[in-house]
């Protein structure tokens, strides 16, 4: 199965999470300014929840995406206030006709003097069991 990992983020707090997720599957976490070069099952996007929706970056990096490359995504987000990025993504996702995956993984993120120490030790560990289920399909 081939796992592709690509994230965005402003703070840091996504790609700890993108990070965790690669110490799990082996894959390379790489920003969304890496293309995805071929054929991919499973690729986990991480973003986070900017102005209550997703960066124009993630935007672009979607609109880039071949459907007839990328079998699956599976969502992963931070955010101060908002639950997640889920159904951004998904519209986005659904415009280029490429499936996303029901599951997906939020946690809260550090965002000026909220949620100070998240994503925290238990979210990462949180995370690497997420993703520990798709290495299993």
């Amino acid at each position: 199965m081939k796992i592709a990992i690509r994230y965005y983020t402003k703070s840091g707090n996504t790609k700890k999470l993108a990070d965790a997720i690669a110490a799990v599957t082996g894959a390379t976490a790489e920003s969304v300014d890496v293309p995805i070069e071929g054929e991919v099952d499973v690729l986990f996007l991480g973003s986070s929840v900017y102005a209550f929706s997703v960066d124009e970056k993630i935007t672009a990096f979607i609109n880039s995406l071949d459907s007839e490359k990328v079998k699956n995504v599976v969502n992963f987000s931070t955010a101060a206030l908002v639950p997640s990025t889920y159904s951004h993504v998904a519209k986005l996702l659904s415009a280029k006709n490429i499936p996303l995956d029901s599951r997906e993984f939020h946690c809260r993120g550090k965002f000026k003097f909220m949620h100070g120490s998240r994503p925290d030790q238990n979210d990462l560990e949180a995370v690497k069991a997420f993703a520990s289920q798709f290495l299993a399909e």
